[in-house]
């Protein structure tokens, strides 16, 4: 069976990692790290390792319960793993958000701006005066020594305990919908109440993010579990799709983040 035809196009770069993880795995008996993964890469991998590769366990980490970037860890059946297996640093620093706002972007351009690569990020807390940044330990001194500002705010990054993560669930808003077909215009248009014109040029714009990747095209089709973002209206996700009404039209259920 081929396992790409499970997987769009354009995830099967990703596949291929994960495929020579495990591959890696199996031949030498070592774990495997990876990167900080997006919630689509974390259910790739949890996919393809499944039941197939009984001689393997897949854990996953992102500092707390909550968090949505983690990373993985493939490892053989009998190795145990813990916490300290993962390989994260949580940062804190604090500003005076009487002067000053920060957002989550702001922490994040400022973080790029080292030239690190977004896969070595975890998750971003901003609140009510305090930032905090999991990152990967090996890149750990590099951003104690070189983030020191955020737009004009001077910062300093401590170390803290993973104990002391901000732990902060996503609240999701769900509605049902009906749609007339499974196309990114058509469920943006359902999720974010706007017409499928405006729709189509947020689109072509390049406002409109799914599973995390710019998607330029109207007509690509969703399916069960993707998340959507646009530009200045937040994040949403199509949970389930629930059959066709007597008109042939699809009946969704779908989320926005508060």
């Amino acid at each position: 069976m081929d396992i790409y035809q499970h997987f769009r196009k354009e995830e099967h770069p990703f596949i291929d990692n994960v495929l020579s993880w495990i591959d890696q795995v199996e031949k030498t008996f070592q774990h495997k790290v990876t990167d900080f993964l997006d919630p689509r890469e974390q259910q790739i991998v949890a996919m393809l390792i499944g039941t197939s590769h009984e001689e393997l366990k897949l854990y996953q980490n992102g500092g707390s319960e909550f968090a949505e970037r983690k990373r993985a860890i493939i490892a053989p059946f009998y190795e145990e793993v813990t916490d300290e297996s993962f390989q994260l640093t949580l940062m804190q620093a604090s500003y005076h958000e009487k002067f000053i706002t920060i957002t989550h972007g702001d922490v994040m351009g400022a973080f790029l701006s080292l030239g690190i690569k977004r896969k070595k990020l975890g998750d971003i807390l901003v609140e009510n005066g305090t930032i905090q940044i999991v990152v990967a330990n090996e890149i750990a001194a590099y951003v104690f020594a070189n983030l020191t500002a955020i737009k004009k705010a001077t910062i300093k990054l401590a170390e803290e305990p993973l104990t002391s993560i901000i732990k902060k669930k996503a609240d999701w808003i769900e509605s049902d919908h009906t749609v007339s077909s499974l196309r990114l215009d058509a469920v943006l248009k359902a999720i974010y109440n706007i017409s499928r014109k405006d729709a189509s040029e947020y689109i072509a714009k390049r406002y409109v993010k799914v599973n995390f990747r710019v998607v330029d095209d109207g007509k690509f089709l969703l399916t069960e579990g993707d998340m959507l973002s646009l530009r200045g209206k937040g994040r949403s996700k199509l949970i389930s799709m629930n059959g066709l009404t007597k008109k042939d039209r699809y009946r969704i259920t779908t989320a926005i983040l508060k």
